[in-house]
């Protein structure tokens, strides 16, 4: 991976779309560090301000370096200030006054506090793109309450649509933090094409036009990522459940003879149902009024799961694949997450990047590159997460932390 990257690094400059922003991330945990991080894939500058004592993602699993927090914190540089001391609170705002972009997902009240609420920072930098991210949103009667991801997916009906009602208990990784960081970005992008559009003349200029403030609250963005569910509310009056939508697009995970698992999404074309009779060597199943069509392969989800699983427990994983893959059926082995690197589609994509590790001379950190080519270019190259402070002795000795554009 490391000669790949290297091999690449001219090319990989191509992909860097938004070279020359500068973002000051003032971030914890996820949504705010996931934000930025998204614009430093991209190619934005971004300096990441923490209290002394660091983010407190950095200790989730001791030390200041955890999975959690390398997870959010590529791309970027780390500077300690405590804004509420003047001597700090003067270096931010140099480091403010250059920026384009200030990201903050404190709860609401708190930036002010700390001297960092928008209308100081406006008078430093008018043109400032100021992004808050909160729980319930700025104001109203929860915006005070407080918010993590699973509080999140509950207020906006989406836990109910991912609890299995046979065992209920939260289940996989936190949606609804990254995914808020997925909208604060595209907010903050279409905030910086509107700025560069009046720049440039080819927008409107309203008087007294400053940078937009961008907003969005995590029940705000999982309330919109469970459009699906709202959708069908309004325009059915149906309430969906768990298995809604697997019924519908006839999903299925089904266990293997060797203990490993495969999925299927059958969807309604006929030829992937007869591609399957074939794999499992029964041509005449689909001729039973049960699973016939589409609307009572639905109705009679369960039976079918019942009945495939006992047909999929006679033979392991990799003879399925097989199989379904040489009659064109969609199916997906369903990985532990330590078979994806050894993928062959994910090594022919270069999915998996690696860069020097900043703490331990000689290892390598490796992470997933981001999804997004240009012009055939892949985000080949890495940073990784800083060390806590890691750029603080070249902010107090006056040099710039940010790249010249």
């Amino acid at each position: 991976m490391g000669a790949n990257q290297g091999a690449n690094t001219g090319a990989n400059e191509k992909a860097k779309v938004l070279s020359g922003v500068r973002v000051l991330e003032h971030g914890t945990f996820i949504t705010g560090p996931a934000a930025s991080m998204l614009l430093a894939d991209l190619g934005a500058d971004v300096v990441k301000v923490e209290q002394p004592e660091g983010d407190p993602f950095r200790a989730f699993r001791g030390g200041t370096y955890s999975p959690h927090y390398q997870t959010y914190n590529r791309n970027k540089k780390s500077v300690r200030l405590d804004t509420r001391k003047a001597d700090d609170l003067a270096l931010f705002d140099g480091l403010l006054r250059d920026a384009d972009v200030y990201i903050q997902n404190f709860r609401p009240g708190v930036a002010a506090k700390i001297g960092a609420g928008e209308a100081r920072l406006r008078e430093l930098n008018p043109t400032l793109i100021y992004c808050a991210i909160s729980g319930f949103g700025q104001d109203g009667p929860s915006a005070a309450r407080p918010s993590y991801d699973t509080v999140a997916q509950a207020a906006s009906g989406f836990l109910k649509l991912l609890v299995n009602p046979a065992n209920p208990r939260v289940v996989g990784p936190a949606l609804a933090d990254a995914l808020t960081g997925f909208y604060a970005a595209y907010g903050i992008l279409g905030a910086l094409y509107e700025r560069e559009r009046r720049r440039a003349g080819d927008a409107p200029v309203p008087a007294g036009a400053t940078g937009r403030r961008v907003e969005v609250s995590m029940f705000e963005a999982m309330t919109h990522f469970n459009l699906d569910a709202y959708t069908h509310l309004f325009s059915e009056g149906e309430v969906m459940h768990a298995f809604s939508r697997p019924s519908v697009s006839q999903s299925y995970v089904l266990p293997c003879a060797d203990g490993k698992w495969i999925a299927l999404h059958m969807s309604s074309p006929p030829k992937f149902w007869e591609g399957l009779a074939k794999a499992i060597e029964r041509p005449n199943l689909f001729d039973d009024p049960l699973y016939a069509t589409r609307e009572a392969r639905i109705r009679h989800q369960d039976k079918l799961i019942g009945l495939l699983t006992g047909l999929f427990k006679a033979q392991p994983r990799d003879e399925w694949c097989r199989r379904l893959l040489a009659l064109d059926v969609p199916h997906s082995p369903m990985y532990d997450t330590d078979e994806v690197p050894e993928d062959p589609q994910a090594k022919h994509l270069q999915l998996f990047v690696d860069a020097p590790h900043p703490g331990e001379p000689g290892k390598r950190w490796t992470t997933v590159r981001s999804p997004v080519s240009f012009d055939g270019q892949r985000a080949l190259e890495v940073t990784a997460p800083p060390l806590l402070g890691d750029h603080d002795e070249a902010l107090r000795a006056g040099r710039s932390l940010w790249r010249p554009r």
